[in-house]
């Protein structure tokens, strides 16, 4: 279903700002280094079967973001190649696309736009997407007016309208309070129900030992341990 070969993402950062053309090309004259190099994954090699929920753990900056992004397609790997077979839907920064002048309702027929949906597809959901964020009385509100938290439960909320063989989740219990949670447990629940392959990437090793059966321990951009969520979350615990 996925398959990850040899891949490495590397960043560029710049070592000075330079707000002005002058210098800029004062910068091509200096003797010292420009820019240093980030490997945000570095040589990354792993095979997920159809079916599997897959958790993904490490310290922030490990790189579990950039390789659920390298999968789904949103950024490219520097080096290597990701083979992906199956309609993916990427939970990742919920609600790129949404605009902050149009309202609830508004944006939900963009982003739907963005997922792939007709206007008449749209026109069909609504109301239960609006019902299933829990935001039905400020569907004419603009979304600058939202709080975060209601953003990404409407974002959500459209994401599971879609039919996709492979989800990719990126904290997906941390978008909504103690009354949208279990909403999220349910979704989940019917996925692993469906057969769905499921990549979770989460600093919660509850999450992972309740949902995964196998887990990716990551650390700087590098595989420290796979295996059964039993083992890796033991050697997870213990290291830290």
């Amino acid at each position: 279903m996925i398959e990850v070969r040899h891949v490495t993402k590397t960043y560029r950062i710049p070592h000075e700002k330079k707000d002005t053309l002058f210098e800029t090309l004062l910068g091509y004259f200096k003797e010292q280094k420009r820019y240093e190099y980030f490997n945000a994954l570095d040589d990354i090699t792993l095979t997920i079967n159809e079916g599997k929920t897959v958790g993904i753990i490490g310290r922030n900056g490990s790189g579990k973001t950039t390789l659920l992004k390298i999968i789904a397609g949103i950024i490219k790997p520097t080096k290597g190649d990701v083979i992906v077979s199956g309609k993916v839907s990427p939970f990742l920064s919920l609600g790129t696309g949404f605009h902050s002048e149009l309202t609830a309702r508004e944006n939900l027929y963009l982003y739907g736009a963005i997922l792939g949906f007709t206007r008449n597809e749209m026109k069909e959901r609504i109301e239960r997407i609006l019902n299933f964020a829990g935001v039905n009385r400020f569907r004419d509100t603009k979304l600058k007016n939202f709080s975060t938290g209601m953003a990404a439960r409407l974002a959500f909320s459209v994401m599971v309208e879609t039919t996709p063989d492979i989800l990719l989740l990126d904290e997906i219990f941390a978008v909504g309070d103690k009354d949208f949670k279990p909403k999220c447990v349910s979704i989940m629940n019917k996925y692993k129900k469906e057969g769905k392959t499921v990549l979770i990437a989460t600093h919660s090793l509850e999450v992972v030992k309740k949902y995964c059966d196998i887990t990716v321990a990551l650390e700087r951009g590098r595989i420290e341990k796979m295996g059964t969520t039993k083992e890796v979350v033991k050697f997870y615990e213990k290291k830290r």
